[in-house]
């Protein structure tokens, strides 16, 4: 097991205001005037996509590498390089009473030292602007490693790699601002210089990755441009929960609140039959949202998830995406909050919290960015916020056909499925026993 040591952090040189004048490519960054002539860690999973191999003598990975050995190491390295914005180890956290359990995390950082947006966000497409923060510029000092499938059936490791001309490399980098210890991004295919979009390939790339960690404590996320994606830079943010440090009281047996939430199957006449795919929606949870489970295989999910989200972004509407329990269960929440925000329809008292509800806050933890707002907090508060997300009943139908059409799917008028209650999976354990109040839903605010 690792442990993790409390090291002071400090502003990394390659972190510095973007407003000095350029660096040369001397720098060693992700563009395409470097990342081809370097050589980089490469975690390849089993497949068939990738024509590297692993070296003679090179032994598959145990089971636990991915996550404990390689992402987390690798995270605490860049910790003691000083290469975060600040140490998120130190900010305080605590589950707010009440019968939801929404954890609050005071991070001031979040607030003093994160990079602003610097697009329209009333456009979920957008082009990729590469006079614009872009990932191509981050040094190669902020990768952790490559990841891609692999030639062979078997996952494998390289410390070091040619990346080379003919494939751009889907990179695993530390996320500068982050909100809990492991915090990283999945960037696909970052030389090519994709805008925040989903597509098909790179969807499945993210569940890949869930599948290799195997925990329950790994998570990917998604934002789209207008649900709080800070960067046009197509990227995926996963983050791990501290099962090292001294917030393991809090959380080694708490799934996020939405992972908890109540669903319903919603009966289909015809469409998914063949993949296997079940749809359900959340119930008596504060933000309307579909679930996505099952499928023949990871390639039948992904497929369906993915066109999805892209129905959405054709829409121009806004939508969030965690991907939970190593990839089988996919959360989709459309939601309207930067457009409540543009209308004046968001209380001041909300705004003043300067919380931007993207994919971690409507899962449930909420990153406050004031101490007195993080004193202050109550489960109240995390309803109304959530609220303001959340399209109305009607609007959600009408997202929701928009969807089912896409995927060619009919919703059954005749058979009526019970609801059901999210069972308590084995990771939860005496802790989760200790908060007898905390119950399988929340109530919606109308």
């Amino acid at each position: 097991m690792m442990t993790m040591t409390r090291i002071p952090t400090v502003l990394s040189n390659y972190q510095e205001d973007d407003s000095a004048e350029p660096r040369a490519c001397g720098r060693n960054c992700l563009g395409k005037c470097c990342l081809p002539v370097s050589k980089l860690p490469l975690y390849s999973f089993e497949g068939d996509a990738n024509p590297r191999n692993c070296s003679a003598g090179t032994d598959e990975p145990p089971p636990d590498f991915f996550l404990n050995n390689l992402l987390l190491g690798q995270w605490e390295d860049r910790m003691s390089r000083g290469l975060f914005r600040y140490d998120v180890t130190a900010c305080e956290t605590k589950v707010i009473p009440g019968g939801c359990g929404f954890i609050a995390q005071l991070n001031e950082g979040r607030r003093l030292k994160k990079r602003p947006t610097e697009f329209r966000i009333d456009r979920v497409l957008q082009p990729f602007d590469p006079a614009k923060f872009n990932f191509t510029k981050v040094g190669q000092e902020e990768v952790l490693f490559c990841f891609g499938a692999g030639k062979d059936r078997k996952a494998c490791f390289l410390e070091s790699a040619t990346v080379g001309e003919e494939n751009s490399s889907n990179v695993v980098a530390i996320n500068v601002s982050p909100i809990e210890y492991g915090h990283v991004l999945l960037i696909p295919r970052v030389s090519d210089c994709l805008p925040q979009q989903i597509d098909p390939n790179s969807f499945l790339l993210a569940l890949r990755m869930a599948v290799e960690a195997g925990s329950p404590y790994f998570r990917l996320g998604y934002n789209s441009l207008g649900a709080f994606a800070t960067i046009n830079h197509l990227h995926f943010q996963v983050v791990t929960l501290d099962l090292f440090g001294e917030k393991l009281a809090y959380f080694l047996s708490m799934p996020f609140p939405v992972e908890r939430a109540s669903t319903q199957r919603i009966p289909v006449a015809k469409g998914l039959c063949q993949r296997g795919v079940n749809i359900s929606r959340l119930l008596n949870y504060p933000v309307r949202g579909l679930v996505y489970e099952g499928g023949n295989s990871l390639r039948d999910l992904s497929d369906v998830v993915s066109k999805s989200c892209m129905c959405l972004q054709d829409n121009n509407i806004p939508f969030n995406v965690l991907i939970s329990d190593s990839g089988r269960r996919i959360f989709l929440f459309p939601q309207c909050y930067a457009e409540k925000q543009a209308l004046g329809e968001v209380s001041q008292e909300l705004l003043d919290t300067q919380v931007n509800p993207a994919v971690w806050e409507i899962s449930g933890h909420m990153v406050l960015k004031r101490k007195k707002d993080f004193e202050e907090a109550t489960e109240q508060y995390a309803l109304r916020l959530l609220a303001e997300v959340s399209l109305s009943k009607a609007r959600f139908e009408e997202v929701k056909a928009y969807i089912f059409d896409a995927i060619e799917l009919a919703e059954s008028e005749k058979e009526k499925m019970e609801p059901k209650k999210k069972k308590e999976t084995l990771f939860q354990s005496s802790a989760l026993a200790t908060h007898h109040h905390l119950v399988g839903g929340c109530l919606v605010l109308q």
